[in-house]
C-alpha cells in the first residue's frame, strides 16, 4: 500500500531506483505501480525525486527500455550509458504525470485524497493526517495527534483500511506508537535548592 502521488494533484509516485546493473547504465527498479506495462513504456519521461545536491535535481528522464532479469525490472534511460552514471541515480523515486481524471490503480491515493482524513484505532478517533512525507524507503502518514505529530508507516499492515468517501483511515499500529512519551525524572536540580531533610524523634519527643 502507498500513496503514490506528492502534493501536486498531477503526478503519481511509479518507481525507485535501487541499484546499478551491469555497465551500460542499467538500473534495478522497486516499482509502485500495478501496471508496469503501461507506466513503463519506450519514451515514458519521468520527473525525479532526489536530494538538491544531487547533479539530477529539477531534471527529467526518459526510459529507452525495460527489460526484466530474474523476475526483477531494471531500466535503461536516455542519456545514461555506463555504470557511473546510474549509480549517481541510486534512490531516485520517479514521478509522472497524469491527469486527475484517470481511473486510479487500486490502493493509490492522492495526497489530497487523505490529508485531513480521521485516523482511527480501536473504533476511536486518535488523530488527524496532517501531510505525507514520501521516503525513499517508503511513505509516512504525518498524524495530528493534539500538539504533537506521529509518523506512521503507510503499509498495510498497520494501516489496513483507507475509506476516503467515509474520510478516516484504520490503524492497527504497534504498541506505543500513539501514547504519550513519559517524562524522565532527569530534570536538574537547583543547586541552591534546600535538600529535604529527614525527620528524626528528638529526645524531647520519646518517651
Amino acid at each position: 500500500m502507498a500513496a503514490r502521488a506528492r502534493s501536486a494533484q498531477t503526478q503519481l509516485r511509479v518507481g525507485r531506483l535501487t541499484k546499478a546493473h551491469g555497465l551500460k547504465g542499467g538500473l534495478k527498479l522497486e516499482l509502485f505501480t500495478d501496471d508496469p506495462d503501461r507506466r513503463f513504456t519506450p519514451g515514458a519521461s519521468f520527473s525525479l525525486q532526489v536530494p538538491e545536491t544531487s547533479p539530477w535535481h529539477g531534471k527529467r528522464i526518459e526510459l529507452a527500455e525495460l527489460r526484466w532479469y530474474n523476475s526483477h525490472p531494471v531500466g535503461f534511460f536516455t542519456g545514461v550509458t555506463d555504470r557511473t552514471a546510474a549509480e549517481s541515480l541510486v534512490k531516485a523515486i520517479l514521478w509522472i504525470d497524469q491527469d486527475p481524471a484517470e481511473a486510479a490503480e487500486p490502493d493509490a491515493w492522492y495526497d489530497h485524497q487523505l490529508i485531513g482524513l480521521d485516523v482511527v484505532r480501536d473504533h476511536e478517533v486518535v488523530g488527524v493526517i496532517d501531510r505525507l512525507e514520501h521516503l525513499p524507503a517508503q511513505d509516512l502518514l504525518v498524524v495530528k495527534v493534539g500538539e504533537r505529530e506521529v509518523l506512521v508507516p503507510f503499509v498495510r499492515a498497520i494501516v489496513p483500511e483507507v475509506d476516503v468517501e467515509a474520510k478516516r483511515v484504520v490503524v492497527t499500529p504497534p504498541d506505543g506508537l500513539f501514547e504519550d512519551v513519559p517524562i524522565d525524572d532527569d530534570t536538574p536540580r537547583d543547586p541552591d535548592a534546600a535538600e529535604p531533610q529527614e525527620h528524626r524523634e528528638s529526645p524531647d519527643d520519646q518517651g
